[in-house]
């Protein structure tokens, strides 16, 4: 254990002694892996592959993640990705295991053990030049918002309330003409077993995955490719799993007396007034998140259509729900759910920001998978941190209650964040000038989400609080 003497807050001791947790989950993850390797060469340079990665440098390549890693040639990290002998979806199910396990552990020590346990499931994308790129194909890129040269990859991320989130599973998808040609498939490393999956049904090959591994959701979210997938739905369905999933205003449901209607054609029925009511879908950095909601009752009793209005541009989004038995037909629960799809995007961009997860100079599958499978690591690591010192370093000022309240004295410092672990591990603050920049930066951010949540209020004075 490593003793901390500062006179500074609690807090700020605490995010030291973070740096020391920090090391130990690495430590621990990397003992779990041990033995999906079949030498200790490859798994000790998977390592400093991990710890390379969230020392946040620049950009992450074979050469300046070698010489991070003290390494005098890129030769070891190439090797590692591409011929070394190991597991890389075993490999993938310890990272997914660590992660719950640790992320449930906060979520119990902080006392949210009745917040919601959600997989959000989306895809992101890497934009790559030439052809040779294991699923390369041009396509829309939503990472750079046009048709661009690039590869797209599922993930699942396991969602605590209130307590943190981490990706836990990953599938690229390879388009069907490369699978149809054989010297692509060749020139690419696909597995000769490897079919053709849409994005829904690698959606349902990593929850299998989870399943497999011991992972309990209470809803399954997604966007408007899987809410349209017939066969993700059914599967859920048929495992008795709750989701709430996006899906287009063409989407047609039968309603009650058996009438057929798109979801644009629900919402028209319900007008502006009728129906609605408003409600928040979570905190956000900025305060409560609040929108208008609709609950429409289908043809089943289990399945029911929320819709989503946004209070200010009237914009309306449409989530298909599915309940089983054990779970009460009520919107309270579905709409904390929909509200918990966007960490996915958080931590792609976290992964992308801090950890190299769209900078992978490879080419071949395994190799794609296998730098994807030490990003996750990577922030698997931090994000537990994280969440595990939540109480511990938090010391925000209770948020405004009303516009026009004075701010307060000492802001406080937000809780230690998986980018900041990050830092913590790449650096860990002596008491001199690193330790003042993590204090100054924890501290900026507490004081600039209280005056955020004080200019909402301003702005949302007019919105009724539903209980």
């Amino acid at each position: 254990m490593r003793f901390v003497r500062t006179t500074k807050s609690k807090a700020a001791a605490a995010a030291r002694i973070g740096a020391a947790l920090a090391h130990q989950k690495r430590a621990e993850l990397l003992g779990l892996l041990r033995p999906c390797f079949a030498r200790t060469g490859p798994w000790l340079q998977a390592g400093k592959y991990a710890a390379a990665l969230m020392s946040q440098i620049p950009r992450c390549n074979g050469w300046t993640i070698a010489a991070q890693a003290g390494d005098r040639a890129p030769d070891k990290t190439q090797r590692l990705l591409s011929r070394a002998v190991w597991d890389t979806f075993a490999a993938m199910g310890v990272v997914r295991r660590f992660a719950v396990a640790g992320l449930d552990e906060a979520a119990a020590r902080t006392c949210r053990r009745r917040g919601l346990a959600v997989g959000a499931i989306d895809e992101t994308g890497q934009v790559k030049a030439g052809a040779r790129t294991a699923g390369v194909k041009r396509q829309y890129m939503g990472c750079v918002g046009k048709v661009a040269n690039g590869i797209n990859t599922v993930h699942l991320s396991y969602v605590r309330e209130g307590t943190g989130h981490a990706l836990i599973g990953a599938r690229e998808w390879i388009p069907a003409e490369h699978l149809g040609d054989p010297a692509k498939s060749a020139a690419m490393g696909l597995p000769e077993d490897l079919v053709f999956r849409t994005k829904g049904q690698l959606a349902m090959d990593i929850l299998a995955d989870a399943v497999a591994d011991g992972v309990r959701l209470d809803f399954v979210c997604g966007d408007e490719v899987y809410g349209s997938c017939t066969m993700l739905r059914e599967y859920l369905e048929d495992h008795d799993q709750a989701y709430v999933l996006r899906v287009p205003s063409s989407f047609r449901l039968m309603f009650p007396g058996g009438v057929m209607l798109t979801c644009r054609q629900a919402a028209a029925r319900l007008g502006r007034r009728r129906g609605w009511e408003i409600r928040s879908a979570g905190t956000g950095s900025k305060g409560q998140r609040w929108y208008a909601w609709a609950w429409l009752g289908t043809a089943s009793a289990r399945h029911h259509l929320l819709i989503r209005r946004h209070l200010t541009t009237g914009e309306l989004a449409y989530h298909y729900c599915y309940l089983p038995q054990s779970q009460p037909a009520s919107p309270a629960r579905p709409i904390r759910a929909a509200g918990l799809r966007w960490p996915c995007e958080e931590d792609f961009e976290l992964g992308k920001d801090c950890f190299g997860l769209d900078q992978s100079q490879v080419r071949l599958y395994d190799a794609i998978a296998r730098h994807t499978v030490l990003v996750m690591a990577a922030l698997a690591i931090c994000a537990v941190t994280a969440a595990l010192l939540r109480r511990r370093t938090g010391t925000e000022a209770p948020a405004p209650v009303h516009p026009d309240q004075p701010p307060p004295a000492e802001a406080g410092m937000i809780p230690l964040t998986a980018r900041e672990t990050g830092r913590l591990l790449s650096r860990p603050p002596p008491p001199g000038s690193a330790g003042h920049w993590l204090d100054w930066r924890r501290r900026h951010q507490a004081r600039s989400r209280w005056y955020h949540q004080r200019t909402r209020l301003a702005r949302d004075a007019a919105i009724v609080l539903v209980s």
